[in-house]
């Protein structure tokens, strides 16, 4: 437990260092992710070794996993937009070799 309390006390400390360094506001949105992580995704016959055939959807937390922090309120997501000045410079032309009559 007292590791537990240690890596948390770690995380706490290192968010108010961002948010003293005025990098980020405590209004801020954030989502915590975990990487490093393997999930099972294909169905497994019942009579498989549980060791070497986990269940799907089993969740393993590999040795090098890690935690994402990530500021969604400086990250917006602003999708591309088409260069209106950009022209066509060939003529669309239909292929018809695959229609035969």
């Amino acid at each position: 437990m007292t590791q537990t309390n240690d890596m948390l006390g770690q995380l706490a400390i290192a968010l108010q260092k961002l948010v003293e360094s005025e990098s980020w506001n405590s209004d801020d949105e954030l989502s915590v992710e975990i990487g490093g992580v393997a999930v099972t995704g294909t169905a497994t016959h019942p009579d498989a070794n549980p060791k070497w055939a986990k269940p799907y959807g089993t969740i393993s937390y590999q040795s090098d996993a890690f935690i994402v922090i990530k500021n969604k309120s400086k990250n917006p997501v602003i999708p591309s937009q088409p260069n209106p000045e950009l022209k066509q410079q060939h003529p669309y032309i239909k292929n018809h070799a695959s229609t035969n009559s």
